[in-house]
């Protein structure tokens, strides 16, 4: 899971899995709050000559919080001043979970006043648009920038020195560039490392809110750049699956989880012409019905609108009854598959993208919907589309 985001922020979340948080699970803090107190830290070390233990610094949320220094280490003869803090995201199981956030701060020259940041090592920078962060900045998001701002303001104040004093820091991450492999950064242009992020300060266990709008976040930068056709997978084997389909670029792929109704929105809201979902039989259930937030405690498989389904296409009444009785969506699709009853999927697909078309109401002209459903192993159990061309498949899609 994840750091709350601006909807034109980067998102941690992106990292995170989409599941409610739950009751007594503890907060952490993001990685734009761990920047903000190692400036501090930094700056009232390069200001007073001592090093420093702990700071405090203001949240966006209105609280305050202290933080434990990792490292304090002067360099250059005591001229700069690098601190550290290890990022702590809670219950959170984020990739920058202990990722240890650094900032080396210097004074800088008399014609500058207040914060300059510069990117160090481990961390990403933007090559594309649509981050809300221009081409060729270090990453480094709105609010954090803010919050290192007002932090080094306070360090300023503590010592007399005026609030805009100028100061340059570079913000660095250890092991950064091994860390962003295991998100999404690359898919959205941010190459080099991490991101600093996070629009609380706080990051709130399994957050479903976090989860929509990297969702949306994801979409608004495939728009920026031109992508005309989104594929929005339920999953990261369905994307993969889907990958072997469609020719489209990485940045055309976008796993939204539970959220297919609002990335189908979003696609609309950004004006990209074309959505693809794909997935599985037990999501795929769920969406032909018109649940388009598909999380498995808000409404479980409908093993009876499946069984109806397949009577539809010429099962029995005996095979139907099995149907009603099995355990889930792969269940079924064992079942549907043993009596070959391949027609249920094709039709399950067409009524996801009906279905869709309904949700989108009198935005449904804008927007061409096709939908791909596969089994475990990756193959093509059916497909459709709002296109009289059909999904524009690549020869030899589906098969394994």
């Amino acid at each position: 899971m994840p750091e709350e985001q601006d909807k034109q922020d980067l998102q941690e979340s992106d990292y995170s899995q989409p599941t409610v948080k739950r009751r007594g699970m503890r907060t952490g803090y993001t990685t734009g709050s761990s920047a903000a107190a190692a400036a501090k830290g930094a700056a009232l070390t390069l200001l007073t000559g001592q090093p420093v233990a702990e700071v405090t610094i203001h949240l966006p949320v209105g609280r305050d919080a202290a933080f434990k220094l990792h490292r304090c280490q002067k360099l250059e003869g005591g001229k700069k001043v690098l601190a550290s803090v290890i990022k702590d995201g809670g219950d959170d199981p984020d990739a920058t979970h202990g990722a240890e956030i650094c900032v080396t701060v210097s004074l800088a020259p008399d014609d500058q006043k207040g914060l300059k940041i510069v990117g160090g090592p481990g961390v990403g920078i933007v090559t594309r648009p649509g981050t809300g962060i221009p081409v060729g900045e270090p990453a480094v998001t709105r609010v954090p920038r803010r919050m290192m701002t007002e932090s080094l303001q306070a360090a300023a104040r503590s010592q007399g020195l005026p609030e805009d004093t100028g100061f340059i820091a570079e913000v660095s991450v250890t092991n950064g560039e091994e860390i962003a492999k295991k998100t999404t950064n690359s898919r959205l242009g941010v190459l080099g490392g991490i991101s600093i992020l996070g629009s609380t300060g706080v990051v709130q266990p399994f957050s479903t809110a976090a989860w929509r709008a990297s969702v949306h976040l994801a979409i608004d930068v495939a728009a920026a750049n031109g992508v005309k056709h989104m594929v929005l997978s339920t999953g990261t084997r369905s994307e993969e699956y889907a990958k072997a389909c469609l020719d489209l670029p990485d940045m055309a792929y976008v796993d939204v989880g539970i959220f297919s109704g609002p990335a189908l929105k979003r696609c609309v809201m950004r004006g990209i012409p074309r959505a693809s979902h794909v997935g599985m039989v037990g999501k795929f259930s769920k969406m032909a019905m018109g649940y388009f937030v598909t999380h498995v405690a808000g409404n479980k498989v409908d093993v009876g609108f499946l069984a109806d389904l397949a009577g539809r296409c010429g099962a029995s009444a005996q095979v139907q009854e099995e149907m009603r009785q099995a355990a889930s969506g792969r269940h079924f699709q064992e079942i549907a598959q043993a009596n070959g009853l391949l027609s249920v999927f094709p039709l399950m697909c067409q009524m996801v993208c009906a279905e869709s078309h309904k949700l989108l109401g009198q935005d449904a002209s804008a927007l061409t919907v096709d939908a791909l459903c596969f089994d475990f192993d990756g193959a093509l159990l059916g497909h459709a589309s709002t296109s009289p061309q059909g999904v524009p498949l690549v020869a030899g899609a589906g098969r394994r």
